[in-house]
């Protein structure tokens, strides 16, 4: 076993608090999002699908505040850049890739 300095101990163990503290933090902030989280139906919807974690919720459900504001489902793709970008030029139409316009970090997330 190696003999640590009596400054090197105080060093690691001020170390191990302030973990501790910021892991008792973190644990307060998880249940404030959960909470903020069941508390909007879009997140709540969201977390049923597997795979749809806390934060992918949030950040889906604040990109879609209202999902009653799109006609179609296929609509709510374009407001996160997954649609495909259309190429249009005289006779030739075609689709590109996913057009990546909208909230980056929800389309991360997604």
């Amino acid at each position: 076993e190696l003999e640590a300095s009596p400054e090197m101990r105080l060093i690691a163990e001020t170390l191990m608090k302030a973990r501790g503290s910021i892991l008792d933090q973190i644990k307060v902030l998880d249940r404030r999002l959960m909470a903020v989280a069941r508390a909007n139906p879009t997140a709540r919807l969201f977390m049923t699908v597997p795979g749809g974690w806390l934060i992918t919720a949030l950040s889906v459900a604040s990109s879609f505040d209202a999902s009653s504001r799109f006609k179609r489902s296929s609509s709510a793709g374009a407001i996160v850049g997954l649609t495909p970008r259309r190429y249009e030029s005289g006779e030739t139409s075609r689709n590109g890739r996913i057009s990546k316009q909208g909230n980056l970090m929800t389309r991360k997330h997604l």
